[in-house]
């Protein structure tokens, strides 16, 4: 199945799900006035009827929707873009009860197996993910990303090994961190606390799983460019300093609201022109 149809499909079973309607009719008339609310006039019920009928029914020739649309059928799931849909969605098999990944890091399957032998991962779809450079660079490391892939689907057997730690995703003993009650930020990451308070300088709030895995302070901004980064990477320019995350949302520390990068901002903050932290 293409990512478009998958996308749709998505789309309209989450219609479903939000409205309890059934028809095609209904259900394009709920998401035109849904998307139109957000954007005027981006789309209209008889475009979303033909998506329905190409890409849910079956009954009339697939069509190529534009990126934009895509991307605003995207945030409607759940996404911040179609790229974002394309490199993180996995479709469930009802039948089967089971969500399958194929990681692929550097070309080299086999890494994996050399560097977590506590985690057993189920192929059977083919779900592929490539690892960027810049992410590796900037607080997702590779034995992190391996985490984030397999908390969003389940696909993880933890070793009983009361020993064992993983920072900020695993609790010492072997729980997913996302299982805790709060988090607090932590210079360019959440972390994971059951504590409601951990002193005056340090705001805690409740935990937001989705955010608490996506969300991080990029501290390698020289790695960044419009390919990796343009649609994929949000910044705040606060006092001439200029900070970029790999998620959308407010800046944990002052509040503002958080912009989509622009090639601009990458020309003069990011790649040859960035400012490194001192380690």
């Amino acid at each position: 199945m293409s990512k478009i149809k998958l996308l749709i499909n998505e789309v309209f079973r989450k219609a479903k799900e939000d409205t309890g309607k059934t028809t095609k009719n209904g259900l394009a008339t709920y998401l035109w006035s849904y998307l139109d609310e957000r954007e005027p006039r981006c789309i209209n019920e008889r475009t979303l009827s033909r998506y329905y009928e190409a890409f849910v029914l079956g009954t009339r020739e697939e069509i190529n929707p534009d990126i934009a649309t895509l991307n605003r059928l995207s945030k409607y799931v759940g996404f911040n873009d179609f790229a974002d849909f394309s490199n993180t969605f996995i479709k469930k098999d009802e039948e089967v009860n089971k969500t399958t990944v194929k990681i692929t890091v550097d070309d080299d399957e086999n890494s994996l197996t050399e560097k977590i032998s506590k985690i057993i991962i189920n192929i059977t779809n083919e779900q592929y993910f490539k690892v960027p450079d810049f992410v590796k660079k900037n607080g997702l490391g590779i034995i992190e990303m391996v985490f984030v892939l397999l908390l969003a689907t389940g696909g993880v057997v933890f070793s009983n090994n009361k020993n064992s730690k993983v920072s900020g995703f695993m609790s010492a003993w072997g729980t997913p961190a996302v299982d805790k009650k709060y988090m607090y930020w932590d210079k360019d990451r959440y972390m994971a606390t059951d504590s409601s308070y951990l002193g005056p300088q340090i705001e805690v709030i409740p935990m937001e799983k989705k955010i608490f895995i996506y969300f991080r302070r990029i501290t390698r901004p020289d790695t960044l460019n419009s390919e990796n980064s343009i649609g994929k990477i949000w910044y705040d320019k606060t006092d001439n300093h200029v900070e970029f995350f790999t998620s959308f949302g407010r800046h944990p520390e002052n509040g503002k609201a958080l912009k989509d990068v622009t090639e601009h901002i990458l020309g003069n903050y990011a790649g040859e022109n960035a400012i490194l932290e001192e380690e």
